[in-house]
């Protein structure tokens, strides 16, 4: 008979990992991976066979280590941590390999050259809430190593593991900077309580790193960090940590998770400058500090005489890009509260989650009035409740009742009421009152408002276009919608963008090229709205045959579709209303 039985021990287990690996790799990934690989070999090997420990396996960025002893666990662990610290004080900062270690006692399950089970996730979870170059034992560990190791550990108290069901006590041993163990029980001089987190998206933005091997270029790296700085800061909807803050990190190794406790930042980017012959390339990464898991990262390439360029065009794009990163890092972050938790700003991010599945936009409303009901000056709940309403009528294709244009436009009027410096709530109130309220001179200065606020939100440059666009000025709209598309180029919005576009076209009597923007709009999605300017263009451009395919198409998707008139774009001018009814006619849509 075969017995099934799973193989158990008592084991001491350490894992190690290096800090802040991603950033180095991106930086520097063939000479990152040759420096850990010395690193593990030529140090941390050897340390584990002096302490009879066994490898059980690389994990790529650091390795598992299975020991019969915990003292001999701990042993290893300090003086990989001693002679670690002693190499990297004799290298360049940017070649430092740090190593975060974990060790716990605990029962593992053996399956052929490999381990498993709570013995190995408590080491490793314990190594992720060490610090650079530190130890963090467990409870069951610390108690085995009394009066045998003679270094002192410092009580954590009890920590929230990840997926690790009750708070486990943890101890942590730091070296300093004489690369030696602290002997005292007491924090180390300086340090600094966990701070509490903001109840909005928080972040920090490191000094970038200058790796040119150029002085000259310090400068730039410097400007470029203080550049986003200050763009993230018109972002009513984040909370920036300022510059004298962040750049109390330049020159020293920290990895996110530090950073995310020392600041009570939820985010941290952090970036490099690389100066290469008549070229500069710029680096970043977006990393949650809680998990130290990245977020984004991407690099920039530009010529040198054009430094302060490619820095304007970094910015632009970085902060472009980030914003909407960290709403949906939040978005997520909300949807794994219990719901009987809620407050008002979860409200608004669940309600935000429901939003951009286009075709739940009354039960993202709920969620919205549930959140300023709760906080009656909460102007971006009350700006998109008003905005439901008008993705709810364009992706319907079918007009709105008399009472829920009016809650729209009620709901954009208190908003804006709410809070007037907050270019986020002015962009979309004041498209709202433009499209539901006709108020064409009110709307025109929010979104102009708006944009001068912030000139790095894409949904600012978005209702700016769309409201020039239903002013008549089709030249503002073009340009408006194209910086939208050019500062979130993957924002699901860019369908309605490229319509707008081709709405502009039309009114400039550019069909041909009203029809090339169009197509671009309805090749993202398949709503009725983006058939329609196709529609109206083609029509005018003398390509009936093509619009009325069109027209079938759109009946074919929506049969009880009508022509708006003056709501499928709502132009002030009422010449413009009347052409694109005609066309819809012409085409064989019906009033």
């Amino acid at each position: 008979m075969t017995d099934n039985r799973v193989e158990r021990r008592l084991a001491a287990i350490l894992a190690a990992d290096v800090v802040g690996y991603s950033r180095l790799t991106g930086l520097d990934e063939e000479g990152t991976h040759l420096r850990l690989r010395e690193r593990l070999r030529g140090l941390a090997d050897p340390k584990v066979s002096e302490h009879r420990g066994k490898v059980i396996k690389y994990t790529g960025d650091g390795m598992l280590v299975e020991f019969a002893s915990v003292v001999d666990a701990v042993r290893c662990a300090i003086e990989v941590q001693r002679d670690m610290a002693k190499r990297n004080a004799t290298v360049a900062q940017v070649e430092r390999i740090e190593f975060r270690i974990g060790i716990h006692l605990g029962d593992i399950i053996v399956d052929e050259d490999d381990i498993f089970g709570d013995g190995v996730n408590i080491a490793v979870r314990l190594e992720g809430i060490a610090e650079p170059g530190g130890v963090c034992l467990s409870d069951d560990a610390q108690r085995q190593i009394r009066g045998k190791v003679h270094i002192a550990f410092e009580d954590m108290g009890p920590q929230d593991l990840k997926n690790i069901s009750e708070p486990m006590r943890a101890w942590r041993l730091r070296t300093n900077s004489n690369a030696s163990p602290a002997t005292s029980t007491k924090p180390p001089v300086g340090t600094t309580q966990s701070l509490p987190l903001p109840d909005k998206p928080s972040i920090a933005v490191l000094p970038f790193e200058n790796m040119s091997g150029d002085p000259e270029q310090e400068y730039f790296a410097d400007g470029m960090a203080e550049e986003i700085i200050t763009a993230l800061s018109r972002f009513k909807s984040l909370f920036v940590i300022g510059r004298n803050s962040s750049f109390t990190y330049k020159r020293r190794t920290v990895d996110a998770k530090q950073v995310g406790r020392e600041l009570g930042v939820r985010y941290v980017l952090e970036g490099s400058v690389r100066k290469a012959g008549s070229r500069v390339r710029i680096t970043g990464q977006l990393v949650e500090a809680v998990t130290d898991r990245p977020l984004w990262a991407d690099h920039f390439d530009g010529a040198l005489e054009d430094v302060f360029g490619l820095q304007d065009q970094v910015t632009m794009t970085v902060v472009g890009l980030i914003a909407p990163k960290l709403e949906q890092a939040e978005i997520e972050r909300s949807r794994q509260k219990p719901t009987e938790k809620l407050d008002s700003y979860d409200l608004y991010l669940r309600g935000m989650a429901l939003h951009t599945r286009r075709r739940t936009q009354s039960e993202a409303r709920e969620f919205f009035r549930k959140a300023f009901e709760r906080d009656p000056e909460y102007a971006a709940a009350y700006a998109m409740a008003a905005w439901t309403f008008l993705v709810q009528q364009v992706t319907s294709g079918l007009p709105l009742t008399a009472e829920m244009r009016a809650d729209a436009i009620q709901f954009a009027r208190l908003g804006a009421r709410a809070e007037n410096s907050d270019a986020f709530t002015l962009a979309r109130c004041g498209h709202v009152l433009t499209y539901f309220g006709h108020e064409y001179d009110r709307g025109l200065r929010m979104v102009e408002q708006a944009v001068a606020l912030n000139p790095n939100l894409a949904i600012a440059w978005y209702s700016r276009g769309w409201v020039a666009l239903m002013c008549g000025e089709a030249e503002r709209a073009i340009e408006s919608l194209g910086r939208m598309i050019r500062l979130s180029p993957f924002d699901p919005l860019r369908a309605t963008a490229w319509l707008g576009i081709s709405f502009a076209h039309f009114y400039q009597e550019r069909f041909e090229e009203g029809c090339t923007s169009a197509v671009k709009a309805f090749q993202f999605t398949a709503d009725t709205n983006m058939l329609e300017a196709y529609i109206a263009n083609s029509v005018r451009a003398g390509h009936v045959a093509e619009a009325r395919e069109a027209a079938a198409r759109l009946l074919k998707i929506q049969p009880d579709y009508h022509a708006l008139g003056r709501e499928a774009v709502p132009f002030r001018s009422a010449e413009v209303r009347e052409q694109i009814v005609a066309a819809f006619r012409a085409a064989g849509l019906p009033d």
